[in-house]
């Protein structure tokens, strides 16, 4: 997976990271909440999915990216502007993009976006008040997080993972999961093998968690084998590993995702932010690179509502790899 002549750079595979992650979610927002094997029945062929997968539908233009990718660029603009966390600014930013309707929003972060509570009492009174709290919401945006933190070693990345989760997702499964796929991306930005070090990752979760967590991420675990819904944070992520480890390419395994079916812009999204970062921008089929752009619903300055395209969320990669010390 990782290694030979031809294998990516930092930069590149810093850049794949975010990239892909707005890939896999345009890729995917079509068909959110359709059956399994949707993807692959409209592109029955590689290249017609290559050629015409970027379709858009459901609400969604060709290309565009949604509420996932949106929060993650609001989480890496406050990275960035800062040089480090400030999760009041970060939550901030948040209530601001929800204030100001963007086509989707979570409805657990609805709810903690929209409550009138402050940063550090909304998400728990949430989780206080609902049975089911670990969704995949907080899991989804957490690229720029994982590209900010990679430079600061594990340490700092397992805490900030989360402090970011824990902003609107309080229940401790989730920022476990965010743990996870922050270790996974610093992995594979190091030119390591996020496969390989799946058990080291583990070994960061929380032990109450860490049963659970060691099914979904187990070698011989599909997502058939799910018992929830893969809009749950456990399966959104186990989902994202399997396609990653079941294919060679990172077109081949954002399709997969998305073909899934169910919550398939955020499963594809979380693979696509992997499998970004283990192969690098330049193998991310050009099709999907100029087609994908996203608006910016909330943005504190009128250039950043967008649409943010390839070229600015590269820039914005690289600026994240390079605040917080660490090598572009």
């Amino acid at each position: 997976m990782t290694g030979g002549p031809d294998a990516p750079g930092r930069s590149g595979r810093v850049a794949g990271a975010v990239v892909g992650l707005a890939v896999g979610d345009a890729l995917g927002a079509p068909f959110e909440f359709g059956l399994p094997g949707g993807f692959s029945r409209r592109f029955p062929t590689r290249d017609a999915a290559l050629r015409d997968g970027m379709c858009g539908g459901g609400g969604w233009e060709p290309g565009e990216a949604t509420d996932d990718t949106q929060m993650a660029l609001h989480v890496g603009l406050s990275l960035a502007a800062h040089g480090g966390l400030e999760p009041a600014d970060v939550f901030r930013r948040f209530r601001s993009w929800a204030a100001d309707e963007p086509k989707d929003i979570g409805l657990q972060a609805e709810v903690v976006l929209t409550s009138g509570l402050p940063w550090d009492e909304a998400a728990e009174d949430y989780l206080a008040h609902h049975h089911l709290a670990a969704g995949n919401g907080s899991l989804m945006r957490a690229v720029t997080g994982a590209v900010f933190f990679a430079g600061e070693g594990t340490t700092a990345s397992t805490s900030a993972a989360r402090a970011l989760s824990a902003l609107t997702h309080a229940d401790p499964a989730t920022g476990e999961g965010c743990v996870v796929f922050h270790e996974l991306v610093r992995v594979a930005l190091g030119g390591g093998d996020p496969l390989a070090a799946l058990p080291a990752a583990l070994a960061l979760v929380d032990e109450a968690e860490r049963a659970r967590w060691a099914v979904v991420l187990a070698p011989d675990w599909h997502p058939d084998d799910a018992t929830e819904f893969n809009g749950a944070v456990w399966p959104a992520l186990g989902s994202a590993v399997w396609a990653l480890r079941s294919t060679p390419t990172f077109a081949d395994a954002v399709c997969a995702a998305v073909d899934l079916g169910g919550d398939t812009d955020t499963v594809a999204a979380v693979t696509g932010a992997l499998a970004g970062a283990v192969y690098g921008l330049d193998a991310i089929p050009e099709a999907w690179r100029d087609a994908v752009h996203v608006p910016l619903p909330g943005a504190d300055r009128a250039e950043e509502y967008g649409p943010w395209r390839c070229a600015d969320l590269t820039a914005l990669a690289q600026r994240l790899a390079q605040a917080a010390g660490g090598p572009s």
